[in-house]
């Protein structure tokens, strides 16, 4: 027996708090009856759940690792028929949904899973999941530059939190430099911005790593699904990040 909101959260309806919100809306019925109380437990194997008039369907959890070409919207669908995400995703009967987002023109490491309840831990900026993108910019930025990328941006939606930057490579033929970006937000555009801010635009950027994760053995376009462990170490990272206290910058 578990907590009906949690059994909705695993199912991907959407968040847990989503869930408790839809439940007492009194969207939700068990058995035939709406359910409006919070922590009841069900019993997902035999109860019949109903959320707005559909049933739930328990899937099993999928967590899968996607290395994002440019040129995909990151969705499952898109009004104006574009290539989305799912559409590379051959064999893969659930219903997943993207971690957060990666722009049409951005390549790299994209989550996709159908565990509601972890997707929504993942993308809070409050677990501070390192992100860490590296970005070929218009011209040579000055180490004063990059430092001010580590420090913090204002941008017009506020100050970016401190992460770290450095500068890998530059060339002075070209005018252009490789800088490394490490965030723990998910602002829309949000690199772009940044970069944008210190007069150094973007010409390619690209996602190599999130928290361990990284895009080793793939090429773009091609996924594989995380293994028991990565995905256990996955949720035992964001446990001990949420209990300890926020890191000093």
């Amino acid at each position: 027996m578990e907590r009906l909101q949690k059994v909705l959260a695993h199912a991907g309806v959407a968040s847990r708090r989503h869930c408790e919100e839809l439940i007492a809306q009194g969207k939700v019925q068990v058995n035939g009856q709406v359910v409006r109380e919070q922590g009841i437990k069900v019993d997902p194997l035999k109860d019949k759940i109903v959320v707005n008039g559909q049933q739930v369907k328990l899937e099993q959890h999928v967590y899968l690792l996607l290395y994002k070409p440019t040129g995909v919207i990151t969705s499952v669908t898109d009004p104006q028929g574009r290539r989305v995400v799912i559409d590379l995703l051959k064999g893969i009967q659930e219903r997943v949904y993207p971690v957060g987002r990666l722009d049409y023109d951005t390549s790299g490491l994209l989550l996709l899973t159908n565990d509601g309840e972890l997707a929504n831990r993942l993308a809070h900026p409050s677990y501070e999941i390192d992100k860490v993108y590296r970005a070929w910019v218009k011209g040579i930025p000055s180490p004063e530059k990059v430092r001010k990328l580590a420090t913090g941006i204002r941008l017009e939606d506020g100050m970016t939190s401190p992460g770290q930057s450095k500068l890998l490579k530059a060339e002075s033929s070209s005018q252009r430099a490789l800088v490394e970006l490490t965030i723990h937000e998910g602002r829309n555009r949000q690199v772009r911005r940044m970069c944008e801010a210190i007069g150094h635009p973007v010409l390619t950027l690209e996602r190599i790593r999130l928290g361990f994760l990284t895009l080793d053995g793939l090429k773009p376009g091609e996924f594989r699904k995380l293994t028991h462990e990565e995905v256990e170490s996955l949720k035992r990272g964001l446990v001990q990040k949420k209990r300890s206290p926020r890191s000093k910058h």
